[in-house]
């Protein structure tokens, strides 16, 4: 990006939406996607798909398709703007319920279908008989510290951002109140 096609963005807002792209390859996520998640969640203001296009110098359908997956995944969302009939968009600012979104659409998405399959091998490793004792073991456990971490979580996705938010700053306090 470079300044004279963004003077509408800092330094640092181009800084900041072209690493979280670049986070956002990591975790699995489309670039555009992410920039466009980035964009939302620094703006002042909700954006039409086509003010974010002219920013981020990306293709109005990259952006439409982004946007679908941003709405898809419960981050962003459609703001009504009186007087004019456009969609704007805007993200969730608050960043422990994005926090909470993001974990459970990942669970939903990636660690629900592991919990199935690896369900399904264990059923299957059970029929196997003596040659499949080691891998029996090997999906029993793995299927329990899946099982006990989904719960955990979900127990946690009940909790209020400021509830998780506090549990957080407890960090090494909770040791204290666990045995050892």
């Amino acid at each position: 990006m470079t300044d004279k096609k963004h003077t509408r963005l800092s330094p640092v807002a181009q800084k900041f939406i072209l690493h979280w792209g670049e986070m956002g390859t990591r975790w699995g996520i489309n670039r555009t996607v992410a920039q466009v998640h980035a964009l939302l969640f620094i703006s002042e203001r909700p954006l039409t798909a086509e003010d974010i296009a002219k920013i981020l110098a990306v293709a109005r359908s990259n952006v439409s398709t982004s946007i679908r997956e941003l709405l898809g995944w419960g981050i962003i969302r459609v703001v009504p703007i009186l007087g004019d009939r456009r969609q704007h968009f805007e993200s969730v600012k608050d960043v422990w319920e994005l926090f909470q979104i993001v974990m459970k659409e990942r669970k939903k998405r990636e660690i629900d279908p592991t919990i199935r399959v690896v369900r399904e091998c264990l059923d299957e490793a059970r029929k196997g008989g003596a040659n499949e004792v080691y891998s029996l073991h090997r999906f029993a456990e793995l299927l329990e510290f899946i099982t006990t971490m989904t719960a955990l979580f979900e127990e946690f996705q009940h909790l209020s951002p400021s509830a998780v938010r506090g549990l957080a700053r407890l960090r090494g306090g909770i040791r204290k109140l666990l045995p050892v």
